[in-house]
Parts: C-alpha cells; sequence; structure tokens
C-alpha cells in the first residue's frame, strides 16, 4: 500500500492550499482544515484507521437539512464508528461543539465522538444512550469493539 504524503502544501493565487491524501486534491488551508489534516493524519498513522474507511467532509441530514460531518471513521461493512468535529485552533471547545456532534450523531449513530482543536481533545464513547468521556483515543481495533 502506497505511504500517504501528508503536509504538502502549495501556493496558488496568494493563497496557501494543503494536499488531503484521503480526498486525494489541494484544498484551502483554512485554521481548521489545518486542525483537520492533523487529526487525521493522527487517525491513520498513528491509531490505524484504514485511510479508505476514513470519509473526509461526510455529507449527512439532520432533521432535514443538510449538513457536514469534518471526518467520519466507518468499519468494514461501512457502519459509522466515529464523529470526528475539528475547530480551529482559536476555537474553544464548548458545550455548543459537543450539542453540534450530538446532533451529528442522531443521524449516524457511532460507538464514538470525537473534538479536537489543535489544542483540546475530547472523546466520548456512547453506551447505553449516554456519553461516557474518555481517557485516550481509541485505535482501530478498539473503534470496532
Amino acid at each position: 500500500m502506497p505511504q500517504l504524503q501528508w503536509f504538502k502544501t502549495k501556493t496558488e493565487n496568494e493563497k496557501t492550499l494543503v494536499f488531503d491524501p484521503l480526498r486525494k486534491k489541494y484544498v484551502a488551508l483554512t485554521p481548521e482544515e489545518e486542525v483537520r489534516q492533523q487529526i487525521l493524519h493522527h487517525l491513520v498513522e498513528n491509531l490505524s484507521v484504514p485511510a479508505g474507511l476514513l470519509a473526509v467532509e461526510y455529507s449527512i441530514q439532520v432533521n432535514g437539512l443538510d449538513k457536514r460531518c469534518d471526518a467520519v471513521v466507518f468499519s468494514n461493512d461501512m457502519h459509522p464508528l466515529m464523529i470526528v468535529e475539528c475547530k480551529a485552533q482559536t476555537v474553544k471547545i464548548t458545550q455548543k461543539t459537543l450539542e453540534q456532534a450530538v446532533r451529528y450523531y442522531s443521524a449516524l449513530q457511532p460507538r464514538f465522538l470525537l473534538l479536537f482543536n489543535g489544542k483540546d481533545c475530547f472523546c466520548f464513547k456512547v453506551q447505553d444512550n449516554a456519553l461516557q468521556s474518555m481517557d485516550h483515543l481509541p485505535d482501530y481495533q478498539e473503534m470496532k469493539r
């Protein structure tokens, strides 16, 4: 399997673009995109999430409205395992951020929610219809259990 190239940038029309190896294209390097690329890299390279089972900017319907998850980790049979919600480093992760992820949860029903802003990282496991705060990020094997 070819090695993914992370954090490759270029400048075009005075804008910095970063290559997203999962979407296989250059995208604008916004503060939120920088954070998203950090967590995507961590999921694939350190937590053994297969790149082919990680969707970026995944479209969903929530209460009849079109929304997009920053990223979703899937099982081999394409069942959502984790929703990843990213914010720029300058944006605090608040109750509002968690509520956004919970709304996305209602559409996909994954086992985990991950909130990340490049500094703060919060991971929750959904068990018995309740969110349990985790003290670590699960690797792909733990996500599938």
